[in-house]
Order: C-alpha cells, then sequence, then structure tokens
C-alpha cells in the first residue's frame, strides 16, 4: 500500500531524515522504533505532506502529492498526531463529524461509521455531549484514534499513541489497532514502546540518526537489549 523511497528532509542547516527506504503492504501493521529525535515523527509528517522533503512517497502504486496533506487526506491516508490534535472546546460528537468531513454529518454512511468507532471506543459513547477538552488523556486518545477512522482510512498512521497514557489504557488502545489491523486496515505505527508495538507488529523499522538501522522481525528479537543496540548504531 505504501512505499517509501529515499525520503529525506531537513529543517535548516539539520538532516532530520537521510534516504529512508520503508514499506507497509496491504494487511500489514508497521512498527517505527528508535530513540526521541531519532526523525519517527518528522518521517510521518513527510509522508502526510506536512514537512518539506524530497523522495518518492506512493500509496495504492500512485504518487502522493508534496505539501498537500488534504489532498493525501482524501487519498485515505489518515495521521493522528502525537498529542492528539483533538479540538478541545468542542463536543466528542462535534470532534467525531469533523473526522467525516468530507461527507458531511449526516446520512446512512456517516451514521455507519459512527456506530463503528463507538463500538470500538464504548466510552465515547457515553461522553458524546462532553467537551473533549475535559475528557482524561487516555480517553482524549481514544477520540484521536475514532476522529481518523471517521475519515474511513486506507492507511492508518499514528504517532505516539501511547504518550503519558497509563499502562491499561495504552493496552486498550494498542489492542483495538490490533483488531482494526486483523480486519484488514494497514497501520503504520511510530512508538516509543517497543515490546508493545512488536506484539502486533509484523514488521519493525528501528530510525537512529535520521536513518533506517535496521528492519527486524518481531518474532525474530530475543532480547529487547538486542533491539536496542540498534538504537545507538
Amino acid at each position: 500500500m505504501l512505499d517509501v523511497k529515499q525520503l529525506s528532509a531537513r529543517y535548516g542547516h539539520v538532516e532530520a531524515l537521510h534516504l529512508i527506504d520503508l514499506t507497509v503492504g496491504a494487511n500489514e501493521l508497521v512498527a517505527v522504533l528508535g530513540p526521541n529525535g531519532a526523525g519517527k515523527s518528522t518521517l510521518l509528517r513527510s509522508i502526510m505532506g506536512l514537512t518539506s522533503s524530497s523522495g518518492r512517497v506512493t500509496f495504492a502504486g500512485t504518487a502522493l502529492p508534496r505539501r498537500s496533506a488534504s489532498a493525501i487526506a482524501r487519498r485515505g491516508v489518515v495521521l493522528v498526531p502525537e498529542g492528539r490534535g483533538i479540538f478541545a472546546p468542542m463536543t466528542v460528537a462535534e470532534n467525531l463529524q469533523l473526522g467525516a468531513y468530507q461527507i458531511g454529518g449526516g446520512g446512512a454512511e456517516f451514521a455507519a461509521r459512527l456506530q463503528h468507532v463507538l463500538s470500538l471506543f464504548p466510552r465515547l459513547k457515553e461522553r458524546l455531549s462532553q467537551t473533549a477538552g475535559s475528557m482524561s488523556g487516555g480517553e482524549q486518545q481514544m477520540l484521536a484514534v475514532g476522529r481518523a477512522l471517521m475519515a474511513k482510512p486506507k492507511l492508518l498512521m499514528l504517532d505516539e499513541p501511547s504518550l503519558g497514557l497509563a499502562p491499561k489504557v495504552v493496552a486498550e488502545i494498542m489492542e483495538t489497532l490490533g483488531r482494526l489491523n486483523a480486519e484488514g486496515l494497514p497501520i503504520l505505527l511510530v512508538e516509543q514502546k517497543a515490546p508493545l508495538a512488536l506484539k502486533f507488529a509484523h514488521r519493525a523499522y528501528v530510525i537512529a540518526n535520521g536513518r533506517v538501522a535496521a528492519e527486524v522481525n518481531p518474532r525474530e528479537i530475543k532480547s529487547y537489549d538486542e533491539l536496542a543496540r540498534y538504537y545507538f548504531s
């Protein structure tokens, strides 16, 4: 589904990504691991057209446009950003409605998408009229994922969905992502909690210093000490 070739990105004179090659298959959950500052978030932002970059990114066999996140989203590539990016003063229902802005806020398709999201995250159903900013961090992350799903993504990308959340909530969200992937949704997951990401991933890339340090099979990782050595290669 996703094919990234020779992707590079800079912030001024600082090279954040250097010639990254990466793929996500039609039914894969692919994890991107690495230390802070390795370039993981820049990778997602570059794919999404939010950061200036060079190289080639194709999705379902067609090149994605440069620097046009809205056009990329219309192709079916949807990003849940680090920090969630919810609209705090708005209600849960309004946030979910905005996720489906391309089809409008009514009709059978909207109702079906909403029902699917609420079945995945029952707590959101209980809080539809509550302002998003008044919810817990875990509930806000559920809302961020739910809002992305309202866009009916063909590829879902997530940037650090576990950040700042309690282990029980993180496990619940990851189980939901695993379920979505099992239903056929390709996922590209940037995550600091390597053991949790590797539990669900089919493949993983380790990025260090803006470069792909390794591509690993999660089932072949014997210890996390073995994985960590790639972080500082």
